[in-house]
This record gives C-alpha cells, sequence and structure tokens, in this order.
C-alpha cells in the first residue's frame, strides 16, 4: 500500500497491509472494549470527544499538510476541513444525551417507552476526498452513542488514516475504540462477515456501496450508503444570475471538483443561459490550477493520475457526443494529476457529463426551455444526492425545495454543503441513511422497546 503525492508523482511511503492474525486481534481488541465503552455514562464519553477536538485544532497546520501531500489539497482547504472535524465533535459532545434520550410512549402499561441502546463494532469504509472530515462525521457521534469504530480508509491516504487513530487515542479514548485497519478492499468481505461487526458505513462510488451492502444483506448487518452524486444546481429566470453563476462555479470547484456534492450539472433557462455563461466562465477563468502548498494555487491536483485521465475520457466522449468544450479540457505535460478547470455547454442526456458522475474540476451547462423541462432534467439520473434552486421568489422557492428535486437535499440561492446540525445522504444510487443530525446518531443504535404492565 503506497501514499502517492499527486502533486509530483513522488512515493511519500509504503504500508504493509494487515495480516489476517492482525485484523482479528484489532477487531477482538475493539470488542472488548465496546463492553466497557458501552457502560460509560455520556459525560465521560463527551469529555474523550472534546479533547480530541482540542488535539484537532493544535495540530491543523501539520494535518493540512498531511492531507497535501498525500491527496493533494489545498492548505487552507485542509484546515478548514480540520476545523468543521472539531466543531462535530464538540457538536455531537453537546448534544448526544438529548438526541438518545428515552422516550416515553403511552400505552396501557405502566410505563413504556424507547431506549436507543448502541450495537457494537462498526466498520466504516471511507473515501480519500475529505480524509479526515468523512471519517469524523462518522466516528464523533457514534461514539458518542457508546458504539466502538474500526476504520478501512482509502489506500492512498494511510497516513491520514494512522494519524486519526493517534488523535483518539491521545486524546484518551481506550485501547480498541478507535482503530484503523490497513487493508486492501479485497479484505472487506471477511470483515463485513466477522461475528462482532454490527454495522458497515461506507461512503464512496455507488459500485463500492452495491458491492457492500450485498456482503451486507447476506450478514444480516445493517448498512448506511453515501455514495455517488451528479448534482443538479437549477437557475430560474427570475434568479440572481450573478450571484448564481458565483455560487454555481464555487460548488463545482470545490476540493478540484472532488466532492460527491459538488455541483456538477447546472440546468439554466434559455432566457438566461447566456448571461449565466460569462458569469460562469469568468468565474472559471480567475481559478489555476497548481500545487496545494502554493497559495496562488486556485485548486490542486486530482488525487490520482488515473483518475486524472479518466475523467479526461468523460470530457472528450462528451465533446464527441457533441457537448461544446468553453474552457480548459485539456491535460498538461507537467508532472502531476493536474486537471484545468474546465466547461462544456451544451450538454445533453446520453453524454458522460450529463449521465455520469464528473469527479473533478468539470462543469456541464444544460439549457432548459421552461421551468418544467427544467426539473424533469434535474431528476433525468440515476442519482440524488444533493441539489440547489437560485430564484429570487424564495417562498415558492421553499415549495420547490420540498418537491420539485428527488434528492437528499435541497439548497435555495447557495451551495450544498453538510454541516453537523443537519442530516445528510441520498436518494436512488446515491445511497441510503442519513449522517449528522439527530438521525445520522440513531442509524446505529437499537431502538428498544421497554414494556412495564401495570
Amino acid at each position: 500500500m503506497q501514499s502517492i503525492n499527486p502533486a509530483t508523482g513522488e512515493i511519500i511511503h509504503e504500508y504493509a497491509a494487515f495480516t489476517d492474525r492482525q485484523i482479528e486481534s484489532s477487531v477482538a481488541k475493539a470488542q472488548k472494549c465496546f463492553l466497557q465503552w458501552k457502560m460509560l455514562p455520556f459525560s465521560e464519553r463527551a469529555g474523550f470527544l472534546i479533547k480530541a477536538a482540542n488535539i484537532l485544532r493544535e495540530r491543523k497546520a501539520s494535518l493540512a499538510v498531511l492531507m497535501a501531500d498525500e491527496m493533494g489539497k489545498l492548505l487552507g482547504d485542509g484546515e478548514a476541513e480540520i476545523e468543521k472535524c472539531a466543531v462535530a465533535c464538540e457538536y455531537y459532545a453537546r448534544n448526544a444525551e438529548a438526541f438518545l434520550q428515552d422516550e416515553i410512549i403511552k400505552t396501557d402499561a405502566r410505563k413504556s417507552f424507547i431506549t436507543y441502546q448502541p450495537l457494537g463494532v462498526i466498520l466504516a469504509i471511507m473515501p480519500w476526498n475529505f480524509p479526515f472530515w468523512q471519517v469524523i462525521r462518522f466516528a464523533a457521534p457514534n461514539l458518542m452513542a457508546g458504539n466502538v469504530a474500526v476504520l478501512k480508509h482509502a489506500s492512498n491516504v494511510c497516513g491520514c488514516a494512522l494519524e486519526i487513530e493517534s488523535i483518539f487515542r491521545d486524546a484518551g479514548f481506550p485501547e480498541g475504540c478507535f482503530t484503523t485497519l490497513l487493508v486492501s478492499s479485497e479484505a472487506v468481505d471477511s470483515i463485513i462477515a466477522h461475528p462482532y461487526i454490527r454495522g458497515v458505513t461506507l461512503t464512496g462510488s455507488t459500485e463500492a456501496g452495491k458491492s457492500v451492502a450485498r456482503k451486507a444483506g447476506e450478514c444480516l448487518k445493517k448498512t448506511v450508503l453515501e455514495l455517488g452524486g451528479s448534482d443538479a444546481y437549477v437557475v430560474l429566470a427570475d434568479a440572481d444570475i450573478e450571484k448564481a453563476a458565483v455560487e454555481c462555479a464555487k460548488s463545482r470547484l470545490i476540493n478540484a471538483g472532488q466532492s460527491c456534492i459538488a455541483a456538477k450539472r447546472f440546468i439554466v433557462l434559455s432566457s438566461v443561459k447566456a448571461s449565466f455563461e460569462n458569469h460562469f466562465i469568468a468565474y472559471f477563468k480567475t481559478i489555476r490550477a497548481g500545487h496545494p502548498k502554493d497559495n496562488s494555487s486556485g485548486i490542486g491536483p486530482l488525487a490520482r493520475l488515473d483518475l486524472r485521465d479518466a475523467l479526461h475520457k468523460q470530457v472528450l466522449r462528451s465533446i464527441e457526443k457533441g457537448a461544446k468544450l468553453m474552457l480548459g479540457g485539456e491535460t498538461t505535460k507537467e508532472k502531476g494529476a493536474f486537471y484545468p478547470p474546465t466547461i462544456l455547454s451544451n450538454v445533453t442526456p446520453g453524454m458522460p457529463a450529463f449521465d455520469e458522475e464528473l469527479f473533478g474540476p468539470v462543469a456541464a451547462i444544460i439549457e432548459a426551455k421552461d421551468e418544467e423541462e427544467a426539473f424533469a432534467l434535474a431528476n433525468s439520473t440515476s442519482f440524488g444526492l444533493g441539489s440547489a434552486i437560485f430564484t429570487s421568489d424564495t417562498s415558492r422557492a421553499e415549495n420547490l425545495a420540498r418537491t420539485a428535486i428527488d434528492a437528499g437535499q435541497t439548497f435555495v440561492n447557495a451551495f450544498v454543503r453538510s454541516d453537523p446540525r443537519l442530516p445528510f445522504g441520498g436518494t436512488k444510487e446515491s445511497g441510503y441513511g442519513r449522517e449528522l443530525g439527530s438521525l445520522g446518531i440513531r442509524e446505529f443504535v437499537n431502538a428498544k422497546t421497554v414494556y412495564i404492565a401495570k
């Protein structure tokens, strides 16, 4: 297993994959820890999580460098990611007990109620694009719920994975409470099948989600899947076009476009398409792809060369099918997995830019003759993660956000982002279940009914 700097192509570190014996020992320690951890009161668990938040902030600069080296994230973006992790830890430390308090239900019993009890060892299979945030947003609520965690992180961010374990250890969490497993994807099925594993959460591709769901279903293990997206942003005729274009452009370029909830398809009404494109292109032209440690860089490299090459093929195939290249679309001969901010217009169904997830800084502009067609195009996808609507009529937009787009979240006049206070997840091939908020902490608990007769 190798960590390779995507900006230079240099090997940073090589890691030996865990043996079967190491995996077995790690999972057994996690189960042993769970039996004690679940008995601690919320206040004690919260104390450990607050310490973890403090350590995250203390190490913010070095952790940002680690992310820049392993997956190409800009330093400023890396520091912001670590701060968000610290906020999530504090949020669940403060609110977990209230989220999981017993619910009294009036029946003919002397007393009846629902109590939320932890399940046990939860396996997290996480991606490289937000190597700390994706893990912490799973770990913080589950540790507070009384579960313990084992992590199978993406193989190109082993350094981040080990650092997360170190943070929890240094915060005083007992051995086995959070464990990183350095394993390949081939080892996942046997880990899911382990009798101590009680649930599995995965953030990743739709195909990876289907594979995990098949194995977990065979073993009757609960799953939460946050998968790919091809988020539609609908720009209506009455929108503030310049503001909409800037918000849309920012969303498309977050993390060099390597985000499940980054805007990908921009569905714009015919009457405002030309104006939208002018502002959109103008913003894209201000963004330069460069080394993640260079403060003048607007985006860093993609995480791997193979990902860059696959993205470029999607662009070329879309152009072959009739998309119009407005900006970018060329690979560089320089070292590193860099790809320029790219805009495709006249995108229609049947093109990769419409039908597939483009995981990089490539925007697809789609024209709609009216609102009915715009929302039909928005929903004409197998994905359903995030979405946005831009309009000056916010009262009407509220109803449109409820009903017009089939997705896990719809933002109005803003780009989609995750927030510890709000549940996060998708529909259709973007997965099921929710992370974050009060719903996220209840995914891996036993909602147990207690009935006490008169």
